[in-house]
This record gives C-alpha cells, structure tokens and sequence, in this order.
C-alpha cells in the first residue's frame, strides 16, 4: 500500500487517518497543534474500540491500524507520501498556504488532495507549480461511517490524478462521484446549503420547530437525518461558511445564509462541538 499524510488532526482528518490505516496505509497525521494530535488519535482509538466492540473489525485489525498512525507537528513529515491529503477549516488563504509548503516539500509525483466541500480546487491548486496534481477528495463525516466521497477535478487536474485520486478513495471502501466541473459547493454541498438555508428560514420565520423540521425530512424523503440534525453534526458555523462560499461564487440569493444561522455561529452555538445548535448536546 502507498504512504498517506494527513494535513490536519480535526474531525475530518483523524477520520481519513483512520480508514486509511484499516485499509493498509501507513499514515503519517500531521496539525501544528500536539493538543489536537493527542485528541485526534483519542478518537481515532475511541472509534476503532466502537467498531471492534460491535464486532465490525477485530481487535487486531484495530490494534494495527493504530500501529499505522505516526502523528507529528512537522510538515516535512509528507516527503515521503504518494498521496497528501489537506484536511484543516475551510479558508482558503489557509488552505493555500498549506499547498504552497506542500509543493515544495511533497515528491513530485505526489497526489495533493485537498478535502474542502466548498471552495473551489482551481484556486487552491493555483498556489502550487503542478496544479495538473491537486485535485478535491471531498469526504463526509463521520468519515469512518459515511460511504461517498466526491472526487473533484479542478480546472487543470490530469485525468491521471483524478484516476489515482478515485483508486485512493476506493481504497478507503468509498463509493465515488466524480464532479467534472469545478462550481462552488460540488454536488452534494450545493444541495444541502440549499436545502438547509430554506430550513433555517422555516424556523426562523416561526412556521415550524427544528425537530419537526428534520422529522419532515426523515419521514417524508427517507433522508438519514434531517438538515439541522446534520448542522449541529458537521457544526453551525460550517454551514454558514459554506454558503457564504458558494453565495460568494454564485451570487445566487438562495444560497446566502439566514440570519439565525449567522448569529448562531457568532454566538458560538456551532452544534455537538460546543454542546449546542439547534438541539441541547451539553
């Protein structure tokens, strides 16, 4: 199996971290933080004990994930990596520092992948002097559970990074959908900032509660949780970003995000990460 680097020790990376490592990676999960580190393996261990305990790994396939993991607040650690994978907060200057290192420090047949699910590959990829490598591998949380990943082609990524791109994911036991345009919001972001702004604004405007909302959602379209349930999941304060971001791109008005949902995250009630959003997680 190839060399994976994880950029970034957050909810999203330690969960790329780790199907990586089930799937026979050697992972290297770097953050400039050793706080986060320390978190990111606790629930990387948490998990694979959930997972071993429902008897869907065995206790040494999770001993030996975790013996894949190498964690580290340097950089340089990616050198030797086929494939890098930036998973830091969605800001773009961000992000583009992070490419910038990456292409200096990375081989140069490396794969860059950055998992974004708004801003826009082309911009990031710009940064760097191989943008035909950068390419989007945009997974959903709980990594470990959710099956889709969206490989997203940015304007020059080569069909064979997006090729290799899609194997790694494979890899990873996802299903993928290959977004050939590189628009704000992909596919599956685009529809849920939709559909989640007009909840917001249900709710906002009185017509009806949070939970009858998401329970319209469940029952009515077969969805897995409703759009404020998955809010207070992946955080308030997310959703806000993305639509920002696609509104940005987009200049279209459904996508611009409801007034609630902006004081919200202001207030610092992002979801289950701080105990509250549209339910009581404390």
């Amino acid at each position: 199996m190839p060399n994976l680097a994880v950029v970034g020790a957050g909810l999203m990376g330690s969960g790329i971290a780790q199907v990586a490592a089930l799937g026979g990676y050697d992972v290297v999960l770097q953050d400039v933080s050793a706080e986060q580190l320390d978190r990111g393996l606790r629930e990387i261990e948490t998990s694979l004990g959930r997972l071993a305990k429902k008897e869907k790994i065995s206790a040494d396939d999770a001993a030996a994930a975790l013996a894949r993991i190498t964690k580290t607040t340097d950089l340089d650690a990616a050198a030797t990596a086929d494939v890098a994978v930036e998973a830091i907060f969605e800001k773009l200057e961000v992000k583009q520092e992070v490419f910038r290192q990456l292409d200096k420090i990375c081989r140069e047949d490396a794969v860059l992948a950055t998992n974004t699910s708004a801003l826009p590959i082309t911009r990031i990829a710009s940064v760097t002097s191989r943008p035909e490598q950068v390419v989007g591998t945009h997974f959903f949380s709980p990594v470990p559970m959710m099956r889709l990943c969206e490989i997203v082609r940015g304007f020059k990524t080569s069909d064979e990074t997006l090729k290799r791109a899609k194997s790694f994911a494979e890899d990873l036991g996802k299903t993928c959908v290959l977004v050939n345009r590189d628009i704000a919001g992909f596919v599956t972001t685009r529809l849920i900032v939709a559909l989640s702004v007009e909840a917001v604004k249900l709710v906002e405007s009185g017509v009806a509660t949070a939970e009858d909302v998401d329970t319209a959602c469940r029952l009515g379209f077969g969805h897995a949780m409703g759009p404020l349930e998955t809010m207070d999941l992946t955080g308030v304060d997310v959703f806000v970003n993305a639509s920002r971001n696609i509104f940005a791109d987009t200049v279209d008005p459904k996508f611009y995000p409801p007034e609630l949902s902006v004081r919200m995250a202001g207030a610092g009630d992002h979801g289950r990460k701080t105990g509250k959003g549209w339910y009581d997680h404390s």
